[in-house]
């Protein structure tokens, strides 16, 4: 039987998602035609979490293993470079 039940949300901005506390399970990113970069923080301000590069004009998904990534206050998207869109999994 699982923990928790994993829940979806599609960003195509930075900014906060607005889930409060909340691990990070899966990032499944679309990137434009520039190899792009995502960088998540805990909250407005907060330290770095994830802090990723891709590659240019494609779909690449991102498994976090283990429990995931812990974001306390907000899983807060501060930098989301030549990224279409991106879909986050998380519990």
């Amino acid at each position: 039987m699982a923990n928790s039940d994993v829940k979806t949300k599609r960003l195509t901005a930075t900014g906060a998602t607005n889930l409060g506390r909340a691990r990070l399970r899966q990032v499944h990113v679309l990137t434009a035609a520039a190899a792009g970069r995502l960088t998540l923080t805990d909250g407005d301000g907060g330290p770095t979490v994830l802090d990723i590069d891709f590659v240019a004009s494609d779909s690449q998904p991102i498994n976090i293993p283990d429990q995931g990534l812990l974001f306390a206050s907000d899983i807060h998207v501060s930098l989301a470079t030549n990224i279409t869109s991106f879909t986050i999994f998380y519990a």
